[in-house]
């Protein structure tokens, strides 16, 4: 703990009953340990005075999980540690843990980690609700960030502060557990998990964790995310990783080099082409990922071709879309390139727009699908005349 910079950080509200005993089992182990009373209304007071030996925060007011994680992340920083682990006061987490977590980043490559309990969800004594309510918070995790985690929601976690102290935090209840890990993987923070031992005592154990409004708020968090994730994140570090590699060994290693078949990747280039080229502007990343995921594509090659809308490109495609869909409807249209970008007529022209943006959809991905095929086919038979020398 000392040499790792490491305390453990106790946020604790009406668990009175399982305070002192969880305080107890962690002093076994370190006594680098701070205690955040959210306002507590029963006997916390009480039971900390017992531990005067440990640093404590004392709020007038409850105000939820996450306030009271943000001040014990500050009062950290200033005692100088790098690193917090958290454990919950109702006596669920058992302290020997502590030993897997630090254990773990001993033996990181990165010290720039973030680690999360893994519970065994199948246990006897899990409630359902938190079982359903993980598998659930562990989907949109992977949404938002395409990193898998067996549990997202356990709150025996270690943070590296440094990195957390650069965030913009807001949400003040359980949904701050969540906040905090996507932005963290957003912002480079590698996010694992670690196993961990759980007890679900329904005698002792006081749950705060109120079903209908905080699940509502989860809900409400993670649909921002996604739509930031989509139209940002995603976009993003897709440019970053290609500006880091370059286009040349884009399509070495994504294209050339992946192991799905020709047809797969044909596919995954029609499909990107097509929904570059489709209408739905201010949808094409949503829809490109999306589809990708439901059959099965190769999403970094679909990402790719769906830019072929970028902002150079859209003139000459609402230009020859207004021209397809004119020679369809026997309404030849006489617009030219500085019409479209400067006086926007072809938004009286709609209905021929749609139509013939969507054909050229159609045999844009069709023409590029095909071609791509061919070149994949021909390449890989290429590859393997050479490997057979």
């Amino acid at each position: 703990m000392q040499q790792l910079g490491c305390c453990v950080l106790v946020p604790t509200y009406n668990n009175d009953k399982t305070l002192a005993r969880v305080l107890q089992g962690i002093l076994e182990f370190t006594t680098n340990i701070i205690v955040i009373n959210d306002g507590a209304t029963d006997n916390t007071q009480e039971v900390l005075k017992s531990f005067p030996q440990v640093p404590q925060v004392h709020l007038p007011h409850n105000k939820g999980k996450g306030n009271a994680l943000r001040i014990g992340f500050k009062k950290a920083l200033e005692l100088k540690y790098s690193y917090a682990i958290t454990i919950d006061s109702d006596g669920q987490h058992f302290p020997e843990d502590i030993i897997v977590f630090l254990s773990a980043l001993e033996k990181e490559t990165t010290k720039n980690i973030l680690y999360i309990g893994a519970r065994n969800m199948e246990q006897s004594d899990v409630p359902g609700k938190s079982s359903f309510g993980n598998k659930f918070s562990n989907f949109w995790f992977w949404f938002e960030t395409g990193n898998w985690l067996a549990d997202t929601q356990c709150g025996y976690r270690l943070y590296p502060l440094k990195e957390i102290e650069k965030l913009n935090l807001f949400t003040p209840k359980f949904e701050f557990e969540i906040e905090v890990i996507v932005k963290a993987a957003w912002n480079g923070t590698l996010v694992k998990n670690v196993p961990v031992k759980i007890l679900y005592d329904e005698e002792e154990r006081v749950t705060h964790f109120r079903t209908v409004p905080d699940f509502t708020r989860i809900s409400i968090l993670n649909t921002w995310f996604v739509l930031v994730a989509i139209f940002y994140i995603k976009p993003r570090d897709f440019y970053r990783r290609l500006k880091q590699r370059g286009m040349k060994k884009f399509l070495l290693e994504d294209v050339l080099g992946s192991t799905d078949a020709p047809s797969k990747k044909a596919f995954s280039i029609a499909l990107g082409v097509f929904i570059g080229l489709s209408p739905f502007w201010g949808l094409h990343t949503l829809l490109v990922l999306l589809l990708a995921f439901v059959f099965k594509l190769n999403k970094p090659i679909a990402f790719a071709f769906s830019n072929v809308s970028l902002p150079p490109f859209i003139p000459f495609i609402v230009f020859f879309s207004l021209q397809i869909g004119g020679w369809i409807l026997g309404e030849p249209l006489s617009l030219s390139l500085d019409s479209i970008t400067t006086d926007f007529d072809f938004l009286i022209h709609l209905k021929t727009y749609i139509l013939g943006s969507l054909v050229l959809a159609v045999l844009g991905a069709l023409v590029l699908g095909v071609i791509g095929y061919l070149m994949l086919l021909y390449l890989g038979k290429r590859k393997i005349a050479v490997n057979n020398g």
